[in-house]
């Protein structure tokens, strides 16, 4: 960055002339701390999300990430067959297997089932 040059105006109001390349500069550093600052924000939000909902477990957010839905990580966390689970709450394996690929959406009682049936938090089972 090249020195600014002070001009005083005939008023007394003291300006900075700085090189246009400077200018830019500046502009787009402000740019990236704006943008920082978004991310600082949504990630305080996330945080504190966190403070009231349980984590889940890394081994099903880690199946989560290699691409699993979060009911088939769940399952699959409790070594339970889709069949097992299919019975245990009262449904068909091929509807079990609609609901881990979204292919359907579990009712709020099948969710309440899922969750008693994986003993996990009501928010873990996706609406």
């Amino acid at each position: 960055m090249n020195a600014p040059q002070i001009i005083k105006t005939s008023t007394g109001e003291e300006l900075v002339v700085i090189p246009k390349a400077d200018y830019e500069a500046l502009l787009h550093a402000a740019e990236e701390a704006l943008e920082d600052a978004a991310d600082v924000a949504i990630y305080d939000e996330r945080k504190a999300d966190l403070k009231t909902e349980q984590a889940l477990p890394a081994d099903v957010t880690m199946d989560v990430l290699r691409g699993s839905s979060r009911l088939r990580a769940l399952r699959n966390w409790r070594k339970l067959t889709q069949a097992e689970l299919a019975a245990t709450i009262g449904v068909s394996q091929g509807f079990l297997s609609d609901l881990e690929s979204n292919r359907r959406k579990p009712s709020a009682q099948t969710s309440a089932m899922l969750a008693k049936a994986l003993d996990v938090p009501g928010e873990w089972i996706e609406p």
